[in-house]
């Protein structure tokens, strides 16, 4: 993509983020820089402002490859949260880092598994902790 998208992060999203980057040593998350990168360039709102269509920490969101038009759903989620299963991404993956503060709409570029990458979009954000008035998750 040329251009990224603008990004929204709820002020205790922030927070939280910066806290969990202090404590990760450089060699353990070599994405640590394009995730600071994305905080540094977020626009910052308190938690009850973020718009509902916005992907939080925590959102569960509905993808659509667009080559394909098939659907799948993710949980952005802090690493202590990974879900074995694979229905959760860690925000330290890349692709993760790149979900935060998108909207509905959103397209991004995906690792594919053995090379390339897809052009995903997000169809939806189905859950967000925000929009339920939930902020001390």
């Amino acid at each position: 993509m040329t251009t990224r998208p603008k990004i929204i992060i709820s002020s205790l999203d922030a927070i939280r983020l910066e806290k969990l980057l202090e404590s990760l040593p450089d060699s353990m998350f070599p994405g640590k820089d394009n995730l600071e990168a994305e905080l540094a360039r977020a626009e910052v709102v308190d938690p009850k402002e973020i718009p509902s269509t916005v992907v939080t920490m925590n959102s569960t969101v509905k993808f659509e490859i667009v080559s394909t038009s098939k659907d799948f759903y993710l949980t952005l989620v802090y690493p202590k949260d990974v879900d074995a299963n694979g229905g959760t991404i860690s925000i330290l993956a890349p692709v993760g880092s790149a979900l935060l503060g998108l909207s509905q709409g959103d397209e991004i570029e995906w690792p594919k598994p053995g090379g390339g990458v897809l052009q995903v979009r997000i169809k939806e954000v189905t859950y967000q902790p925000e929009r339920s008035g939930e902020y001390l998750r």
